[in-house]
């Protein structure tokens, strides 16, 4: 009988353990429908997960169901917007709950959250994106508490880790962020009352106005909190606080109406230890704050009572005191001493614009140097007013040693101030600052501040300001950083504005320095990208490239002055002119100074509001020094590199425009403009020029050291890395050399220089040819000779028609003489037979006879002794001319021809003469 019994328990025990087993299997994909089609008929949002799972063994005698990865995705006016996510939320119940149908509601039991992400958004129309419960609208069906659209909860514990929370009114300008965030708690929510049990942890971040009040604190709770369901009224029965690390205690209530909420809380702290100050303080300044020595008491006591709806919040008061407390770190030197708080933080009516701040008293004192100020801060979220006082003095120097400030803050120098200050922020907000009214002066002697942004201590010798009701004046302000030294007075025209405004620091100031070095003000760019396109690390070299970058907060103009600016490896001497600074743009304008041996004028902008910085500049140079302005300035080298042989002087215009790099020189690559400039020089270094050394191996007729460049005006602009200059012309001697051409900025060449040459320069055989020619108008005759200049600056290509032009000039100079010698043979024949001719009129016909025959021999002599001549040249030319007696022949027939033309002519005159005498 009884292995019967034990046989029938272990048979129900297996089948129990099947039943485990095999039930998960055939209820998962119901379950998921059930808890997904529940909440999605709740709600005016879509609910969805990616997975389900259901456990039996590990819960028991509950059900676990696990969802992952959950969304909660809004509907309009919030479309697509994610009210809720989580990475997993578990949900036990009884088993019981398992087998109900889908009209059936579901009692859970326990809930956890992991990974939650809640965002709560409310428009400027305050919608809120969690009103997400269906709305009774006639046509659907009212969700009753019965009905199966919820889940009955009577939760035993729940569990929140490591969510987010973040809360958005658009409407109040508050914004709330809770994020690391713990909490768990457990009670029993199925009774009408009830007590919960909380522990609540993370990080709290408040935002209200564009204001952050909390950034980040830490927040601990442990809350016991009394629940009637009935009253829907929450009750804090015993609750302790830590804010960053400030303990605080608080009682009261929080009970929810239809209408509205109604709250009566009231908090104090627990002890009245100084150390509370300092927890108030953020973490990373009041550093290890359970070593710190103190005296005298803190406490903070408040309370909050009221309603709260659309136009009210809860009256409150809370009150700060301290009294002739101190402090002292373990490991400073110094105490803050004789400490005094009084301050009280009240709203009296309910109206949110009538919260007040009132300092009576904060005062403190380090070694003998004391602060005090006194303050009233009225209508705090509305038209905020402000009426302050504030006096001292203080050796800042001391407060590192009697404080832990961050690390690097190492501040020196002496401060006296005594200002007084009433203002309300409307009138800032309408830039009506002659309204406000601040007055008193402030010092600051021997002053030291250390930055990364900078990379050298700016140290203030003298400082002095004075506040007026509408300005503050700037009347003393003498300092250094690195090489630089500067002495600047001015004005201020809106300090409030810059302070509580984020307007852009409106001013006018004389600044004047007896050496100003660009580079004191370059640091070195830690967010240089690395080769591999990530950021540089603290393991990485440091970054060479070096920036400036002009502050965007700065509206003013600067008249400036300076004995010496030292730019890149200039020298600029009695610097002087008008610096109007705006939008991150530096406006230069009458700037003038000494560089060079010459007088610089200089007009235009720099901006870095974008990412590469450009500038756009006119520039005009008068009597600099030809040689140190291209061995100094890598840009006019670049422009006009045969240029550094010529010493001298010139005058120059320059427009030029184009990016920065980091450091401030000009990005060659591109820069655009032209240059107007006019040379006065008398002497060039030619061996120290590739391209002129090599024109003078090709043009041995000139001597490039003795052209004349004095007065020479050229112009050129420049684009795209291309240098092109306009036609010049250039005197040597008594001749003329036309040039044009243009050059690219890695000094290729492409230009063209056309000479009108004397006849006279091109060698002795040709000067031969001219003295035997002997004529005065041969001494203009010129020959155009053309070379074209290519390769580089470095190593030149030049290619000339020199040869060309001596060859044709030759054969011209040849020819003249020819015909010279021919007209000069014609000359003297005329001149015989004139001579015969005119002794043949008295002559006998015998002796008329015998002229004849020496006129035949003049002629036959003339003639004959051309031919012979030009037999002899070459007797090749013979063949195809005749033989001589056909040479003879044909010269009788040309002296018969002169003949006959001569004594044609002389009877026409004997007619003519006798028609005349009829």
């Amino acid at each position: 009988m009884k292995n019967k019994v034990l046989k029938i328990i272990g048979g129900f025990l297996l089948v129990v353990v099947l039943l485990l087993i095999a039930t998960p299997f055939f209820l998962k994909g119901k379950i998921a429908d059930i808890i997904r089609n529940k909440v999605n008929n709740s709600i005016n949002a879509s609910f969805d997960f990616s997975d389900a799972d259901l456990t039996l063994f590990s819960s028991f005698p509950y059900a676990r169901v696990t969802m992952k990865d959950i969304t909660l995705i809004n509907r309009a006016p919030f479309e697509g917007d994610t009210l809720f996510a989580a990475k997993g939320v578990s949900l036990n119940m009884s088993v019981k709950e398992l087998l109900k149908d889908a009209s059936e509601p579901i009692i859970l039991k326990s809930l956890k959250v992991d990974g939650g992400r809640l965002n709560i958004k409310v428009d400027k129309e305050e919608n809120a994106n969690y009103d997400i419960t269906l709305a009774d609208d006639g046509d659907q069906e009212v969700v009753s508490t019965d009905s199966s659209g919820e889940f009955t909860l009577s939760l035993e514990s729940y569990e929140i880790n490591d969510a987010i929370i973040n809360y958005g009114d658009a409407s109040s300008g508050i914004y709330l962020t809770i994020d690391e965030m713990d909490h768990k708690g457990k009670g029993d929510l199925s009774l009408d009352t009830s007590e919960l049990d909380t522990e609540t942890s993370g990080r709290v971040s408040f935002m209200m106005d564009s204001t952050q009040y909390l950034n980040r604190n830490p927040v601990k709770l442990k809350a016991l909190i009394g629940v009637d369901l009935n009253e829907s009224k929450y009750t804090f029965l015993k609750n302790e606080a830590l804010v960053n690390q400030l303990p605080l205690v608080f009682e009261g209530f929080v009970k929810l109406n239809e209408d509205n909420q109604e709250v009566a809380i009231s908090f104090k702290t627990p002890s009245s230890d100084f150390k509370n100050f300092l927890a108030v303080i953020p973490e990373v300044y009041s550093k290890n704050i359970e070593n710190v020595t103190t005296t005298g008491n803190f406490t903070v006591a408040g309370e909050f009572k009221g309603i709260v709806d659309d136009l009210h919040i809860p009256k409150f008061k809370i009150d700060i005191n301290s009294d002739n407390a101190s402090f002292k770190y373990p490991d400073l030197p110094k105490s803050v001493r004789n400490v005094f708080i009084d301050t009280e933080i009240s709203n009296t009516t309910g109206i949110t614009e009538d919260t007040f701040v009132d300092i009576r008293r904060l005062s403190f004192m380090i070694d003998e140097d004391k602060f005090n100020m006194v303050a009233k801060i009225r209508d705090l979220m509305g038209n905020t007013k402000v009426d302050a006082q504030m006096d001292g003095r203080m050796n800042l120097a001391n407060i590192s040693k009697a404080y832990p400030v961050p690390s690097g803050m190492d501040l020196k120098g002496i401060l006296n101030a005594d200002i007084a200050t009433a203002f309300d922020m409307a009138s800032i907000e309408r830039k009506e600052y002659e309204k406000t009214k601040t007055k008193g002066t402030m010092q600051l002697k021997d002053f030291e501040y250390k930055s990364d942004e900078i990379p050298n201590p700016i140290i203030l010798q003298s400082t002095a300001v004075s506040f007026n009701p509408t300005t503050v004046s700037l009347t003393e302000l003498k300092g250094k950083t690195g090489s630089t030294d500067f002495d600047a007075t001015g004005t201020i025209d809106n300090l409030l504005g810059f302070m509580f405004n984020n307007e852009k620091v409106e001013g006018r100031f004389n600044l004047h320095s007896n050496t100003f070095s660009i580079a004191d003000f370059m640091v070195p760019d830690t967010d240089e990208v690395s080769k591999d396109g990530g950021k540089s690390t603290s393991n990485s070299p440091a970054p060479s490239a070096e920036k400036i970058k002009i502050p965007s907060f700065l509206d003013c103009i600067i008249n400036a002055s300076a004995n010496t600016v030292v730019y890149d490896n200039l020298r600029l001497k009695d610097v002087k002119g008008t610096l109007a600074i705006k939008d991150e743009k530096a406006t230069l304008s009458n700037m003038s100074s000494s560089l060079f041996n010459g007088k610089l004028a200089l007009n235009g902008e720099v901006s870095t509001k974008g990412e590469t910085p450009t500038f756009a500049m006119d520039l005009g140079m008068s009597n600099f020094s030809i040689a140190e302005t291209f061995n100094g300035l890598e840009m006019f080298r670049t422009l006009a590199p045969i240029a550094k042989v010529l010493h001298g002087a010139m005058n120059t215009e320059v427009h030029i425009s184009g990016n920065l790099k980091d450091d401030f020189t000009p990005n060659l690559l591109t820069i655009t403009g032209n240059i107007l400039a006019e040379l006065m020089t008398s002497k060039i270094d030619a061996k120290d020029a590739p391209l002129l050394s090599a024109l003078d191996s090709k043009l041995n007729f000139l001597d490039l050291e003795n052209l004349n460049l004095k007065d020479l005006k050229t112009d050129l602009n420049f684009e795209n890395g291309v240098v092109k200059v306009k036609p010049f012309t250039i005197n040597y001697k008594d001749f003329a050399i036309d040039v044009a051409g243009s050059h690219s900025f890695d000094e290729t060449l492409n230009y063209m220089a056309t000479i009108q040459v004397p006849a006279k320069y091109l060698g002795k055989d040709i000067n031969q040819l001219l003295t035997r020619i002997n004529e005065s108008s041969l001494e203009e005759l010129t020959i155009p000779v053309t070379a074209n200049i290519g390769g580089l600056y470095n190593n030149p290509k030049i290619t000339t028609d020199l040869t060309t032009g001596v060859k044709n000039i030759t054969a011209q100079l040849v020819e003249i003489e020819k015909q010279k010698l021919i007209n000069k043979g014609k000359d003297k024949a005329k001149d015989v037979i004139g001579d015969i001719l005119a002794k043949n009129q008295k002559a006998t016909d015998s002796t008329k006879k015998e002229n004849a025959e020496k006129v035949k021999d003049v002629l036959g002599g003339l003639f004959g002794g051309g031919a012979k001549q030009t037999d002899s040249v070459s007797k090749k030319d013979s063949v195809g001319t005749g033989s001589k007696e056909a040479q003879k022949e044909a010269q009788k027939d040309a002296a018969k021809k002169i003949l006959g033309g001569i004594f044609g002519k002389k009877k026409e005159a004997e007619e003519t003469k006798k028609d005349s005498v009829n």
